[in-house]
């Protein structure tokens, strides 16, 4: 599971990308990911729902920044 963004520049959404790489809306469960909703509790819950439950992204939208209201991203 991979946890992104789509929509609007401006106006994202919070997804996963599902282990077969289908786009499903997560914002029924959080908001928006951001530092606060990073959290290991939040990670948790999210990890515990099965993604087969959560609506299917139809068509191709934009993806957008993975995470809303961050200064720096820094990945190893």
């Amino acid at each position: 599971m991979k946890l992104v963004r789509f929509g609007n520049p401006g106006a994202e959404k919070p997804a996963i990308i599902d282990d077969q790489g289908c786009l499903r809306d997560l914002s029924n469960v959080v908001a928006d990911l951001t530092p606060t909703n990073l959290s290991r509790s939040a990670l948790q819950k999210v990890a515990a729902i099965a993604p087969s439950t959560l609506p299917l992204v139809a068509g191709e939208p934009r993806l957008g920044v993975p995470i809303a209201g961050a200064s720096k991203f820094i990945a190893a």
